[in-house]
């Protein structure tokens, strides 16, 4: 769901009305107050609810009209960096699933309304599936109506073949839950299909079945109750079969939702137009007011803010996508009441955390000195102050079912400047003074900030720190190597809908580890890979979320792979002539399935 880039941000439930966060205790620019303002954590555990299931009538077009919505237009975005990827399967990160929003269909969708309450729905299917065998087989049959951007009907052909497709080797950074759940954990599921589809080969009906042009079962060895919220994810959008151009599919993708790429300029810029061959009639939750969206790149938060802030020109008609208020213009913004009016905030659903190499950091002691030493709650200032964070005590977000409020093993809420005393403690105790840490961070300007809170407290705790700046446009795919040559380094995620199950196994499954992986740290221990076997198994969630809760605290303290540094909130602005804009419960940030311009 990062800020640009925390990697699991996608379908966190994040129930929040519109302008629901409390934009109180208005400090300085730099806001030093190591006191969290707005969204408190107790109203954050209300987005630990499980979403609805929604039946055909839910799943039927048009979708809803916004109040007051208008056609016509354009809107502009700033973005800071280029899309990582396009292709659907590619994408896991927050502005690809924006960008997907827009672009893409899958076979469930995730609708909201208007207090933020989300019911997964049929997307592209008539509903949100109908189960079978306890949840081992799942059936969806596919809406009339619903064609590609060249006017192609999409057919039960086109969904074996975007399944099919994840499992070719070139498709190394989106989500694997439905591979894994078909064919086998960790990296064993390629095996089942080596080549993906491309040299005739398919799954079994088995697994997977298509008896006809408008029915898809999937079949899994064991029960997925979940399958309806994955298959929401864009990492599973429709690609039709016969368009798909494999790895070049990642600059042109074929469009099935409101809008397609009409232009493309790596690093540059990014324009959508209407696709005339999306039927609303068919799509209960996408609107397609504006004409199209325009979507620049290279501008940093400070120039995000600054642009929108001084509502002139084009910037009327702006939007943030996944850009935040400049943690140096938090002041302007919400002491202004006609800017704080054009505001939407809420409580996202990541844990920043600096993740200790475990291949190469192997004491425990090195690894705790570490944690104690992070400042957390001065690391989060320079991304949007108290209005942008809090400390976190542990590696589960508030969203989380089964987070426990106040829970910090390491003193990191306590202690937010961090304690510096026992790291160096800690530190000659392994015999590690003056030991070599090479520290990696990604260029953009609260990174670089951020780089030197941390370098500095890294430092004084007796580390002979060693940084790498990396391009932040690449960051996760570097980061996500085995091989990487780091041994410290900071990434984000967030639940990919309301369960601990879209947590701990991504970030903690040693049976995962392989390139483009989300096990950062790299922890491959037998007691862990065990109990998440076991837990996935609970198909009650109250039942598992108690276990997850267990096993997160065994992870944290036991064997510590990753030091918390800070929980996630959101503040954007857009323009004064954009309505519609809401905090997405689906995103974490804007909905931009919503917006219109009002003139």
């Amino acid at each position: 769901m990062s800020i640009l880039s925390s990697r699991g941000t996608r379908a966190a439930v994040v129930a929040v009305a519109v302008g629901s966060l409390a934009l109180t205790g208005c400090g300085s620019g730099n806001d030093s107050s190591d006191k969290p303002k707005g969204k408190s954590q107790d109203e954050a555990a209300t987005q630990a609810k499980p979403v609805a299931f929604g039946d055909a009538a839910a799943s039927t077009g048009p979708a809803k009209p916004v109040a007051g919505a208008k056609p016509g237009g354009t809107i502009p975005v700033y973005q800071e960096n280029d899309f990582s990827h396009l292709d659907p399967a590619q994408t896991y990160v927050s502005d690809g699933r924006l960008l997907g929003n827009l672009v893409h269909r899958g076979l469930t969708a995730n609708n909201e309304d208007d207090k933020g309450a989300v019911t997964v729905v049929g997307d592209i299917a008539t509903d949100s599936g109908t189960k079978s065998e306890g949840g081992k087989v799942w059936k969806y049959t596919l809406k009339d109506g619903v064609k590609d951007e060249n006017g192609k009907a999409i057919t039960s052909a086109d969904v074996r073949h975007t399944f099919e497709r994840t499992y070719a080797p070139f498709i190394t950074d989106g989500p694997t839950y439905i591979q894994q759940w078909l064919s086998g954990k960790g990296t064993t599921y390629r095996k089942a299909l080596p080549e993906g589809p491309y040299k005739g080969k398919h799954l079994p009906d088995t697994v997977l079945e298509t008896p006809d042009a408008k029915t898809v079962i999937f079949k899994f060895k064991d029960a997925q109750p979940d399958l309806p919220q994955a298959l929401a994810m864009v990492g599973y959008s429709i690609v039709p079969e016969k368009t798909d151009t494999k790895e070049k599919y990642d600059t042109k993708p074929v469009a099935t939702g409101p809008y397609k790429i009409s232009e493309f300029k790596p690093g540059k810029s990014l324009t959508l137009v209407k696709n005339t061959n999306w039927d609303p009639k068919t799509d209960s939750g996408r609107h397609q007011y504006v004409d199209g969206f325009n979507i620049s790149f290279n501008h940093d938060d400070t120039d995000q803010t600054k642009r929108i802030l001084a509502d002139r020109g084009e910037a009327k008609n702006a939007i943030m996508m996944t850009g935040q208020v400049a943690t140096s213009q938090v002041k302007a913004v919400v002491t202004d009441p006609k800017a704080n009016k054009r505001t939407i905030a809420g409580y996202a659903p990541y844990v920043w955390q600096l993740n200790m190499n475990m291949d190469r950091i192997k004491d425990k002691k090195v690894r705790d000195a570490i944690t104690y030493a992070m400042p957390g709650g001065q690391v989060y200032r320079p991304d949007g102050g108290s209005y942008g964070g809090e400390p976190a005590g542990g590696l589960l977000a508030p969203t989380v079912p089964g987070y426990e409020k106040g829970y910090d093993p390491y003193g990191k809420i306590k202690k937010p400047a961090g304690d510096i005393a026992k790291a160096k403690q800690l530190l000659k105790e392994a015999g590690k003074e003056g030991m070599k840490l090479v520290y990696a961070y990604s260029n953009t300007p609260v990174r670089q900030q951020q780089s030197v809170i941390i370098e500095d407290a890294l430092t004084k705790a007796g580390f002979d720190v060693q940084k790498k700046e990396v391009d932040n446009a690449t960051w996760y795919e570097q980061m996500g190597k085995v091989k990487n040559g780091f041994d410290v380094y900071m990434t984000g995620w967030g639940q990919d809908w309301a369960s601990a199950a879209t947590v701990i196994p991504p970030s903690f499954d040693g049976k995962q580890i392989q390139d483009g992986a989300a096990n950062y740290a790299h922890l491959n221990d037998d007691h862990v890979n065990g109990e998440i076997d076991r837990i996935l198994k609970i198909t009650d969630p109250a039942a598992a979320s108690k276990e997850w809760t267990k096993l997160h605290k065994y992870i944290v303290e036991e064997i510590n792979p990753a030091a918390p540094l800070y929980f996630v909130k959101v503040l954007q602005i857009q323009g004064s002539n954009v309505g519609g804009a809401r905090y997405s419960s689906d995103t974490s940030y804007i909905d931009v399935k919503n917006v219109f311009l009002k003139k």
